[in-house]
Formats: C-alpha cells, structure tokens, sequence
C-alpha cells in the first residue's frame, strides 16, 4: 500500500536546536551568541542523545517533568544529529512545552562523518566534547557507548543509564553498566536480572517503570490507519542483529506470503537499525512489494517506533525485539520465527518466545498465523506474568519517578554544585 522512508526530511523544524543557548529553550529571542545567565544552584543535567531518534522516547518525557518541577535545575536536550534535534523540540512541543535546552553538539565536520548507520559515529563525537560535557553534574543516556566517558577523562558527571526497551535479550545485560552511578529498571525483571549478574548493586539500579508510555498516552489518540479496510493487520517486525533476525533467512518470503493472499493486512516495520543507512542495493529486495493494497512497509519513520503500529496490530510476528512488550500493552496474538535452530526453552533471553507459537522459516506462515489467533488464549496467562514482571506501572508516572530518581543525585552532589557553577557556565557556553 505504502512506504515510509526514514531518509525523507521530516515535519519543518521548529527551531534551529545549535543556536538556542544552554538551559534556554529554542525559540523567539534565541540567538547564537547571546549571553547566558550563570546557572541556578539546582545544578545542570544533560540528557545526551546519540543514536537514533527512537531512544529518545524513552527519556525525553522525564526531562521534561524534571526542567518542570524543578525549575532550578537547567535540562538541557542535547544531541549529535539536527534530526534528533528537531524530533525532539516537536515531542517537547506536542507534549505542552517545557523549559528545557537543545544543544546540537560539534563539530560540523565530525557531524557529517557517518559509517553504516544513520547517525554521527559515537565515540569520536563523544571525545570531540568531553570536555563540554564534563561541565554537567548529570548526563542521562538511553545507550550505553556513553560509558567510554569515563575512559575519556570524563569524572565529575553522574552517568545516568535509562535503557530504551525492556526486552529479554541478552546483549544489554553487560559489563558498560558498571560504569554508570544510576541505571534504571523498567520493572523486576531487568532489576532482578542487572542485580544478579553483578552489574549494578541494588543502590545504583532504580526501578521507575517505563516512561514512553507516559510519551504515547500523551501524544497519541486513536492510530493512524495504512488501510481502508477492516482486514485483521499483522506487524512483522524482524530485529536488526542477523544472529537473532529472521530476516535474512526467510524475510522476503514472509512478505511474498503475504502479498499473495487477501485475508490479511501486513505492516513491515522492522527495528530500525535493521535498514539504517543501507544504500539503494540493499532495498531493491523489497521493490516487488512496493504500492500492494495490503502490504505497508516502514523502515523507521515515526509511526515505527512511536507505538503507532504495536498498538494497530492484531497479531505481532518478529524474534527479538523487544518492541513485543510494547505490543503486549493489550494483550494480543504473538507468532515467533525461529530462524537459527535456537535451544530457547528455559532461558530468560527468550522469555517473549512462550507468548505465542515458535515457528521454523519453512512453515506455511499464513497457516501459522491463523494457528496463533486460534489459541491465543493459551498463551495468555503467560503474557500476563511477564508483562507485569517487566513493568512496574504505579499510580505515579513513570516519567516523575524517573525525574525524581534524577533530582536524586543532584541532592547526593549539593554541596559541590556552587563551586562548579562559575567554571561550567563557561564552559557550556555556546561558541
């Protein structure tokens, strides 16, 4: 039916995020160079974004409860591509407005230095403005590559990791988190896990829920509809890491599958790091599905990772993901692939893997879909126990816990914060 294509410009921006001054948000009166007030002795917190846009939904709320409530403390939106920038100031916007700062960070030239992926190369940025970002007191960050501060003289700061999913694979569980002051946990199931393997101790791990719900109730109204019919909708949503995807195996095939029936609508949607800076060869395979009634494809716009799709479909299909928990929110019909012969039974990596039938690459997937609506009742009990093990919901929101986590160790560094004061304004003032 359609193709959303990560690369097109997105909406116009609403400001130009490298010239609005540290701890003063973007917008009428902003101007490079302008003076910057000293900053108010709450302390300075950065919330540093230097992936892709879709980590940001998992902090950008609590940057802003925190630069709301607490309006000594400057929160500053920083990041390493204009495109960060500008989704952030619509978010920022959409959600009312907060007194918060951007701050694209430089050089220009290192900017523009991208190898396989959509985004600036991380360390070399990282390294580029050390300095600039050992002026904060806290540096909030949904990825862990921001560790290597401390690798690069970076002391002062407190590292604040907030994850940005809450799935069961492995790969997050590593040793980088010990070098963060505070992780957060999305519920018992990460918190329990980090403790376990000695990766946080239970001092350093705060349990706050998952903040981009927070986001997509916020923002969201009913989703957008790819189609124009009431055909049940199935989102395959293949993960990017080809020792876990189904994709190179049997990808194509599923959406060959799906473009030869009429029973029901497909949106491919796949992680978005899984076609992240792939040059036009590496799309053709997916030319012959292009402009069907019944097949959606997106490779990383907004409605991709924003909860668009995981709240429209009727069926989720992938392997890794973690974007299943998100699709749990309501509990629906799950169809795994196993594309790599897995011993996944009893482990923890694969727990979202008893929410549904598992499945090889050679099956009839139509058949199997049909299967897994069939008895989906089956699974139901255990999508309910993991999705509350994975989810410490309260009646505060996910965001002020995390805010306040935060506050939390500005409070620990009080005592420091007016004699770093003097030397950070300078040092975060713009060039």
């Amino acid at each position: 039916m359609s193709f959303v294509d990560p690369t097109a410009p997105r909406a116009a921006r609403v400001g130009t995020g490298s010239q609005a001054p540290p701890g003063r948000p973007a917008g009428p009166g902003s101007a490079a160079g302008q003076a910057v007030e000293l900053p108010t002795t709450g302390g300075r917190v950065c919330f540093l974004y230097i992936a892709q846009e879709h980590q940001t939904l998992h902090s950008v709320t609590a940057a802003v409860e925190l630069a709301r409530l607490r309006r000594d403390v400057q929160v500053d939106l920083v990041a390493t591509s204009q495109t960060t920038i500008d989704y952030l100031q619509l978010t920022v916007e959409g959600l009312g407005g907060s007194p918060v700062g951007y701050r694209l960070l430089g050089p220009a030239w290192l900017r523009g230095l991208k190898l396989a992926g959509s985004t600036p190369m991380k360390l070399p940025m990282l390294l580029a403005n050390a300095h600039l970002l050992a002026g904060y007191d806290v540096i909030v960050t949904p990825e862990r590559t921001t560790a290597a501060l401390r690798s690069f003289g970076v002391r002062g700061p407190r590292l604040v990791y907030t994850q940005h999913g809450a799935g069961d694979r492995g790969g997050p569980f590593e040793p980088r988190l010990r070098k963060f002051d505070l992780v957060f946990a999305a519920g018992p199931k990460q918190r329990d896990r980090m403790t376990r393997e000695g990766l946080v101790t239970p001092e350093r791990c705060a349990m706050v829920g998952y903040p981009k719900f927070d986001l997509v109730d916020a923002l969201s109204t009913r989703p957008s509809e790819p189609f124009g019919d009431d055909r049940p909708v199935v989102l395959y949503n293949p993960h990017f890491d080809p020792k876990l995807s189904s994709w190179p195996t049997c990808g194509s095939d599923i959406l060959a599958a799906f473009a030869a029936q009429d029973r029901y609508n497909l949106i491919f949607a796949p992680h978005i790091r899984l076609f992240g800076g792939a040059d036009p060869a590496s799309l053709r395979c997916l030319a012959p599905f292009l402009g069907l009634p019944r097949i959606h494809l997106d490779l990383g716009g907004p409605s991709a990772i924003d909860m668009t799709y995981t709240r429209r479909a009727d069926l989720y299909l992938g392997d890794a993901s973690s974007q299943v928990y998100e699709f749990l929110r309501t509990r629906k019909p799950c169809l795994f692939l196993d594309a790599h012969a897995t011993d996944w039974r009893g482990k923890e990596s694969y727990r979202h893997w008893t929410f549904g039938p598992v499945v090889e690459p050679a099956c009839d997937i139509l058949s199997e879909v049909d299967a897994a609506r069939r008895t989906h009742e089956a699974y139901l009990n255990a999508q309910d126990d993991s999705f509350r093990l994975t989810f410490d919901i309260t009646a505060e929101s996910s965001s002020a816990r995390a805010a306040r986590a935060i506050a939390g160790l500005l409070r620990e560094r009080a005592p420091s914060l007016s004699l770093s004061s003097a030397f950070a304004a300078l040092a975060l003032r713009p060039a």
